[in-house]
C-alpha cells in the first residue's frame, strides 16, 4: 500500500535548508523523495515522496518541523501565494490506497503538528471536517500577512488544529485529495496583467476550463500563467493549452514555454498526445509511474 504528497515548502533559494529539510524526509524508512522542484522566483520548492501511510505520516511531519525551524515567514518573500513554511501537504492515493485513508492520515497528521508542533492546521480537500470542505484557495486568501490578522479574530479562519496564533513558522494546510497537475506557462511578454488576465478568463471560478485554478504572475523576467489540474480526467493538458493559446491571441502575445513541476501521472500526458506543450525540458524524468517503478516502491508489472 502507497500514498503520495506533493508537499510544498516556501523556500526555493537557499540550497542548504532545502538539502536540510530533504535529508529529514529521507531518513524515514521505507520512503522515496521522488522528485525536488525549486523555483527561486516562487520562492518556493514542491517535495514528490511516495511510501507507505505510516511512515508518509512520519516523513511529513519531519518536513513540517523542519520548514518550521529552517524558515522565518517574518523574511519570506516571493511570487506563489503562502501561509506557512511547511505551506501545503497533501496526501494522494497510490497502489492499494484509498482516498479515504489518505483523508485519515491528513487528519491523524494536523492533531499531531497542532499539537506537539503548535502551528495553525487547516484541513482541506477530502480531509475537511465540514461538507463545505475548505478550498485551498479561501485558506491562503491574505497569504501569511493577512492570516496572521484574522486567524484570531475571525472565526471563520480558526484552524482546525493547533494555536490560533501565528508564528515565525506560519500555518499548514494539510488534505487528501486525488493526483494534481501543477503547470507553468510563459508568455513572450514581461506584462504581468496580460498574464493575470488570461488566468482569470480560464481559471473554473472565472467561468473557465472546470477543474482549472490559475494565476498570473512574473517568474523570471517573463509573464507566466501558473495553474493546478485539479482532475485531469475532466479538463486535461491539452484542453489547457488550447485555451491558453486563443486567449493569448486575444492579448496580442505569443506562448513562449511550459514545465511541469514534479511529477504527473503517465496517463495524463499520453492523454496529452499529439499535442504540441511546449515543455522546455523533456518530461520523461517528471512520469510519477516511472520514478515509483526506478525508486522500487513498485514493480513495472504491478503498474494499475
Amino acid at each position: 500500500m502507497l500514498v503520495f504528497s506533493a508537499a510544498n515548502v516556501s523556500e526555493g533559494r537557499r540550497s542548504h535548508v532545502i538539502a536540510a529539510i530533504a535529508a529529514a524526509v529521507c531518513t524515514r524508512p521505507a520512503v522515496s523523495l521522488l522528485d525536488l522542484h525549486s523555483d527561486p522566483d516562487h520562492n518556493r520548492s514542491v517535495f514528490s515522496v511516495a511510501g507507505p501511510p505510516a511512515a508518509m505520516s512520519e516523513a511529513m511531519f519531519a518536513l513540517i518541523q523542519g520548514a518550521a525551524q529552517h524558515i522565518d515567514m517574518e523574511r519570506h518573500e516571493g511570487q506563489h501565494p503562502r501561509i506557512g513554511a511547511a505551506d501545503v501537504v497533501p496526501f494522494t492515493p497510490l497502489q492499494g490506497s484509498t482516498l479515504a485513508q489518505c483523508r485519515d492520515l491528513a487528519r491523524g497528521l494536523c492533531a499531531r503538528v497542532g499539537g506537539e508542533l503548535q502551528l495553525p492546521v487547516y484541513l482541506y480537500g477530502a480531509a475537511a471536517r465540514s461538507p463545505d470542505a475548505r478550498q485551498l484557495a479561501d485558506i491562503r486568501r491574505g497569504g501569511y500577512e493577512g492570516l496572521r490578522i484574522a486567524i484570531d479574530k475571525d472565526e471563520r479562519r480558526r484552524p482546525d488544529c493547533g494555536p490560533s496564533t501565528m508564528g515565525r513558522g506560519g500555518a499548514v494546510a494539510i488534505g487528501a485529495r486525488e493526483a494534481l497537475i501543477a503547470w507553468n506557462v510563459w508568455l513572450d511578454t514581461a506584462d504581468v496583467q496580460v498574464a493575470r488576465r488570461i488566468a482569470r478568463r480560464i481559471r473554473a471560478s472565472g467561468g473557465g476550463l472546470p477543474a482549472l485554478q490559475a494565476l498570473g504572475m512574473r517568474v523570471a523576467g517573463r509573464a507566466q500563467v501558473s495553474m493546478n489540474l485539479t482532475d485531469y480526467r475532466r479538463t486535461g493538458l491539452a484542453a489547457v493549452m488550447a485555451a491558453l493559446r486563443r486567449e493569448a491571441r486575444r492579448e496580442g502575445v505569443n506562448l513562449y514555454g511550459s514545465e511541469l513541476v514534479g511529477l504527473i501521472p503517465r496517463a495524463a500526458l499520453d492523454a496529452a498526445t499529439g499535442c504540441d506543450l511546449q515543455l522546455l525540458k523533456s518530461p520523461c524524468e517528471q512520469v510519477l509511474e516511472r520514478r515509483l517503478v526506478e525508486t522500487g516502491l513498485i514493480r513495472s508489472d504491478r503498474l494499475r
